[in-house]
């Protein structure tokens, strides 16, 4: 992809409990967290709202089976990417270490990319290490390292805005960080590295 050409891109951070999907429409030049969008689900209802001007939450729908929730939650993801008229989407890959419900996590990963697929929406998935490493230069930063480098790049202080009673740094502010990482990465390296 050329400099000055417009991308319509997306950088998820995908997940069972609060992906986040973060949309950019413009050039590289002119890339920043300001001018993207952030679009996240939540079960806390007090995060189900508009939190700032380009970050809206909504709330999860219900569901019956883990494959409904699946269902559930690619259907939103895709919908916004849709609306967006995304032609790549960059995605967290699967961390390696990674416990507990892992077949769910990537059962539910699966849909999502499958509907890209039906779509002809390119998916490029980063390793969770490169998007630390490109975020704090270290690639096993933990979620306070990520807020830190965000807030420092921005000017802006999330935490401050969200979670201003919590010690550590969570959902939603985590996910929404992240995925402002993601599609960075996106715009910045990934872009430029793909073939048209």
């Amino acid at each position: 992809m050329v400099r000055g050409r417009n991308l319509r891109i997306s950088g998820v951070d995908y997940s069972l409990s609060c992906p986040c999907v973060a949309t950019y429409n413009g050039t590289i030049e002119d890339f920043s967290f300001n001018n993207s969008e952030f679009h996240y689900l939540t079960k806390t209802k007090k995060y189900d709202d508009r939190l700032y001007p380009n970050i809206l939450g909504y709330s999860h729908q219900e569901w019956l089976t883990d494959e409904d929730r699946y269902d559930n939650i690619s259907s939103w993801a895709f919908e916004i990417i849709q609306e967006n008229d995304t032609e790549i989407v960059f995605i967290e890959g699967y961390s390696m270490g990674s416990k507990g419900r892992v077949f769910n996590i990537a059962e539910n990963t699966a849909i999502l990319k499958y509907k890209l697929y039906l779509e002809g929406i390119k998916i490029v998935s980063i390793a969770p290490t490169a998007i630390k490493k490109f975020a704090t230069a270290k690639g096993n930063s933990n979620k306070e390292a990520m807020h830190e480098s965000f807030q420092t790049e921005t000017g802006i202080n999330l935490k401050e805005e969200f979670q201003p009673n919590r010690e550590a740094v969570a959902s939603p502010l985590s996910d929404i960080v992240d995925a402002y990482y993601i599609l960075k990465y996106g715009v910045i390296d990934g872009c430029q590295n793909q073939k048209r």
